[in-house]
């Protein structure tokens, strides 16, 4: 049995509890079918994360079988969950978070619209100001890539490399999402679809008005810096 410091435990054990919950939020916003999608924590004050077992339904997870991994994917033996082969992409989570410390989860789903954009290829188009303000510009697509390796997560971190979105579409395959938690990313996957299809929508009526970039800049600030904030002075 693998030896783990008492703070440790608590740690993996919280980020079990947050990563098996989160799944909930995929099938109640419609952004997965069957066993397809993930998502994944990254365990605070250490080189690990938590992630779903593969080919498992949704109804049948729980803390005790999601899986503990090392940054390089490697499954951590005699924990629980370790019986199990993590999800297929595990190597692509893995990379991100290797690549981009600052990220503490990440999602995949194979959401409906905005799978359909990256079918074609195209990056979603930022004409709404819901997307201005959750992404800071559009959802750019990331390339092609096999599943199995960390091809898929090259892409991701090369397509977002200085880029404010925290969503990529990759070509032919679906929906990336990281954030600074694993409920950060899930958000931005929720939102990712909703904007999908609202832009879909727009274009079947005709040509989407752009936004303005100063627009889009005062927006995302806004929304990232002020929104939500408790005023200066106000009672605590």
């Amino acid at each position: 049995m693998i030896n783990l410091a008492p703070e440790l435990q608590v740690a993996i054990a919280r980020t079990r509890d947050e990563i098996a919950a989160l799944h909930s939020e995929l099938t109640r916003y419609e952004l997965v079918v069957w066993t397809g999608g993930n998502v994944s924590g990254r365990v605070p004050g250490a080189d690990l994360f938590v992630i779903k077992p593969s080919g498992v339904s949704y109804e049948e997870l729980s803390p005790e079988n999601q899986i503990l991994c090392d940054l390089d994917g490697k499954v951590i033996e005699s924990t629980p969950g370790s019986n199990r082969s993590p999800s297929s992409d595990t190597a692509a989570h893995a990379y991100v978070y290797r690549n981009l410390p600052q990220v503490g989860g990440v999602v995949h789903t194979h959401s409906t619209y905005a799978t359909a954009w990256a079918a074609r290829g195209e990056a979603i188009p930022c004409v709404i100001t819901a997307m201005a303000d959750e992404f800071g510009g559009p959802i750019p697509v990331g390339p092609f890539a096999i599943i199995g390796d960390d091809s898929i997560g090259r892409g991701i971190v090369q397509t977002l490399d200085g880029h404010r979105s925290r969503a990529v579409l990759m070509q032919n395959h679906g929906l990336f999402t990281i954030g600074k938690d694993a409920r950060d990313a899930v958000k931005a996957a929720v939102m990712a679809e909703d904007v999908a299809k609202t832009v879909h929508i727009a274009r079947q009526l005709g040509e989407p008005i752009p936004i303005p970039q100063e627009s889009i800049d005062a927006l995302f600030n806004r929304y990232q810096n002020v929104y939500g904030q408790q005023p200066a002075g106000a009672l605590q």
